[in-house]
């Protein structure tokens, strides 16, 4: 049974979908990953200038673009005019040891602030792990206050969580850590989705590169997910090549996807490039990409309207509409 939802959240998913209502949304709000991928002497104001020509090129061919606010500023007053944009609202990385992460948002930056400047969603990234009892809550309570602070603004909140191994001897990219990965993945979309979230950006479920080969294990996986989420979930790109996140776009999304969050997997071959060999990618190698997934995701996707639905038009609906 689809969930009433309110005017401005709906115009927010509205604002940040596909005809269809199907996210096709690119991704590029890193930071302290975005500079160490460019070379050590680059400026602040080269950073953004890179940013700013990736986004104004290719949002033009998706739905929306999810930015941050260290580097976001002009790239956001530069994108296309059929997109949307969505701001994050947390510290980049995090803090504490790496097999118990605690997450911090910017003191200085705020839902409001995101409000303000005219976005169409709230973006809230938490490293996540629900064997942890004691910070699972707390990281619990940190996405029930911004889920609250950005409802209370109207605003839509696209909630990515991302896996973490809780035992140092066990890495992420480990056989040890493949085997708990879909468990830990399902389970996380089970707790946090449950919070209020309007959509969840979530990783793949399977670790492509230790099961390459059963795509019906994968399948059953992201179904498994699909279920244990209450809201739409959209799929991250999380690096990989464009290539294996094609084959895992298809999967998610023939098994209840959404859509498509996606950066690195359609931009990052461009931001070490010279600027003639820049431009020239973007217009023909990143452009094809995106539009090889958005023929996916029109093919395939979720709507997210199975999810939502808006309450009773009534010619009083403005006096229960309140601040």
């Amino acid at each position: 049974m689809a969930q009433v939802t309110t005017p401005g959240r709906w115009r927010g998913l509205k604002g940040t979908s596909r005809k269809g209502d199907k996210f096709a949304i690119l991704a590029f709000d890193q930071r302290g990953s975005y500079r160490r991928m460019l070379p050590e002497k680059t400026t602040f104001e080269v950073a953004v200038d890179i940013k700013t020509e990736v986004v104004s090129t290719l949002s033009e061919h998706t739905s929306a673009v999810l930015l941050d606010y260290v580097y976001g500023y002009k790239p956001a007053l530069e994108l296309a005019n059929n997109s949307g944009l969505l701001l994050a609202v947390e510290k980049s990385g995090y803090t504490g040891d790496s097999t118990y992460r605690h997450m911090e948002i910017e003191p200085d930056w705020s839902v409001a602030k995101i409000k303000r400047f005219g976005a169409s969603a709230v973006k809230l990234l938490v490293y996540y792990n629900p064997d942890i009892d004691d910070l699972a809550r707390e990281i619990e309570e940190v996405v029930s206050r911004v889920i609250e602070e950005a409802h209370k603004a109207d605003l839509p909140v696209f909630l990515e969580p991302l896996s973490y191994s809780a035992d140092p001897e066990v890495k992420k990219d480990s056989a040890e850590f493949a085997a708990i990965r879909p468990r830990l993945i399902v389970e996380t979309a089970r707790r946090l989705s449950a919070l209020g979230p309007d959509v969840m950006k979530m990783e793949f479920p399977v670790d492509i590169f230790r099961d390459d080969a059963d795509v019906e294990q994968w399948r059953t996986h992201c179904k498994e997910l699909t279920h244990a989420s209450a809201v739409p979930w959209v799929l991250l790109s999380a690096g990989v090549d464009f290539e294996d996140f094609e084959r895992q776009l298809e999967v998610a999304l023939k098994a209840g996807a959404s859509g498509y969050l996606a950066g690195r997997a359609i931009w990052k071959e461009s931001v070490t490039m010279d600027p003639s060999q820049r431009a020239q990618f973007l217009k023909t190698t990143a452009a094809e990409r995106a539009k090889r997934l958005n023929e996916m995701v029109d093919r395939y996707a979720v709507p997210w309207t199975k999810y939502f639905e808006y309450g009773p038009v009534s010619d009083s609906w403005y006096t229960a509409y309140s601040e």
